[in-house]
């Protein structure tokens, strides 16, 4: 067992270099992402075994969530190719964001250490942050096919937040949050212009209730790549699969198609 999950990507290098076929991810979603980050466009398999509070990856793979099965599933050996995404080199296997919730991210941690359980401690951050955040500008575009010039595809929006998803999110109902596939070869991008940031537990509540389309709220871009730029701003938080980065701008997000060799239940 590792002593924290700062020590996968190290120690799924040295397996990956010792010729391992597979690896095996015990953990969330960050452990799981920072694996995936070492094998991804190798040959070598990811296993997973869900042993974080969530686990989007695993469930949206269809790997059991419960310990044995998992193992099971690992035994079998059954694998199945799916995307990954990257934002400026950086691997994500769920999706990556800015706006908002970094910055609740970052609280959150902060009153972690100050003793507060994970959630109370999210509750608060959340919180706190709502009552202070500024929408931000950003320009976003999908480039050309096989060019790295910004293509017609383009939009400037006022947004709280700009969630880029490793294909297609549900984004209304009580399967909002998850995805029918990660084979789609493209990304998903998803911001709110016409919400101000003291409305987003509303736009919250309207997707719970499956009445964000119907609203016409929330705006979506697919494409294989997207060029985001925050007029004003060299530096930005991004959160890649829940882990808070400083990335430099502007971010470029690509989605590599069938980059990531996961062991899944057979059909």
């Amino acid at each position: 067992m590792l002593p924290s999950g700062a020590h996968a990507p190290g120690a799924a290098r040295e397996a990956a270099a010792s010729g391992a076929c597979a690896i095996v991810a015990g953990g969330g979603d960050g452990t799981v992402s920072a694996v995936a980050s070492v094998v991804a466009g190798t040959n070598t398999a990811l296993g997973v075994l869900p042993l974080g509070t969530l686990n989007h990856f695993a469930r949206d793979s269809g790997i059991p969530m419960d310990l044995e099965s998992a193992v099971a599933t690992i035994a079998a050996g059954h694998i199945k190719t799916v995307d990954s995404g990257e934002v400026n080199g950086r691997t994500f296997v769920n999706n990556a964001s800015i706006g908002i919730y970094p910055d609740i991210v970052v609280e959150r941690e902060r009153l972690r250490q100050l003793g507060h359980r994970k959630w109370i401690a999210f509750a608060l951050a959340s919180g706190r942050i709502l009552r202070r955040y500024r929408r931000l500008v950003v320009r976003l575009a999908a480039p050309r096919q096989g060019s790295g010039q910004a293509g017609d595809a383009s939009e400037r929006a006022r947004t709280a937040f700009l969630f880029v998803g490793n294909n297609e999110y549900h984004v209304d109902g009580l399967s909002l949050g998850a995805r029918d596939r990660l084979d789609g070869g493209r990304l998903f991008a998803y911001f709110a212009p016409r919400v101000h940031t003291r409305e987003l537990p509303k736009l919250l509540a309207l997707a719970l209730a499956g009445r964000v389309r119907e609203r016409q709220v929330l705006e979506s871009v697919a494409a294989g790549q997207l060029h985001v730029v925050t007029p004003g701003r060299r530096r930005l938080r991004v959160a890649v699969d829940g882990e808070v980065i400083v990335m430099r701008m502007p971010l470029l997000f690509r989605a590599r198609p069938a980059s990531l060799r996961v062991i899944v239940p057979g059909a």
